[in-house]
């Protein structure tokens, strides 16, 4: 009889990072589950979610993958997991992971709770003007398309480094400096310095 005729249980993995595998067979026992598959990485910690006919789940939390080569050809590589069964509050509480990636001025999450807090911003309009100008004035001067597409380029690359969280007077004194020569592109890079 081959493994796969045992396989009548479905499977997804549940990874920490909030990713889950597609649905696969598998064999669910009390307190392992084999998979018998090698081509998704099972980890400890990862939770078992099996999807049962009768519309209900079931979620386990691997304690040791169990993973085993294959042997000859006859049997295929596959996990032999020891699993912890959990209750559905621990399986609720272990299956909820929100991944929150924010930026930018003012970025806040409130989950269940009331902001009391008080932010201050400084964006420097000054700065960002500078740079607006800057790029103006390079494309006022009569520079060939190459000069100009370069000169932008640099500009570019200040915008970048005003933006960081700590600017680099140095980095930016020596970009302005490669910048081509002329009295208006020098007064506005000193402002643009002075301003950092």
């Amino acid at each position: 009889m081959p493994f796969s005729s045992m396989n009548k249980d479905k499977i997804q993995v549940l990874k920490s990072d909030g990713t889950k595998s597609p649905e696969m067979n598998a064999s669910v026992q009390s307190k392992g589950i084999y998979l018998m598959r090698s081509d998704v990485l099972v980890e400890p910690n990862d939770l078992i979610q099996r999807v049962m006919s009768n519309g209900g789940t079931e979620t386990f939390q691997v304690i040791d993958p169990g993973f085993h080569e294959g042997a000859g050809g006859v049997i295929p590589a596959h996990y032999q997991m020891k699993v912890k069964k959990l209750g559905l509050p621990e399986a609720e509480k272990a299956i909820q992971s929100i991944t929150y990636n924010i930026n930018g001025p003012n970025a806040r999450v409130n989950n269940n709770s009331t902001d009391n807090s008080n932010n201050i911003v400084n964006v420097n309009n000054d700065l960002s003007e500078s740079i607006k100008a800057l790029k103006a004035e390079i494309n006022r001067l009569e520079l060939s398309t190459q000069e100009k597409a370069e000169a932008i380029e640099v500009v570019g690359v200040i915008e970048e480094q005003c933006k960081s969280e700590k600017p680099s007077k140095a980095v930016v004194n020596a970009l302005i400096g490669s910048l081509p020569t002329a009295a208006s592109i020098a007064s506005i890079g000193s402002l643009i310095v002075s301003l950092l």
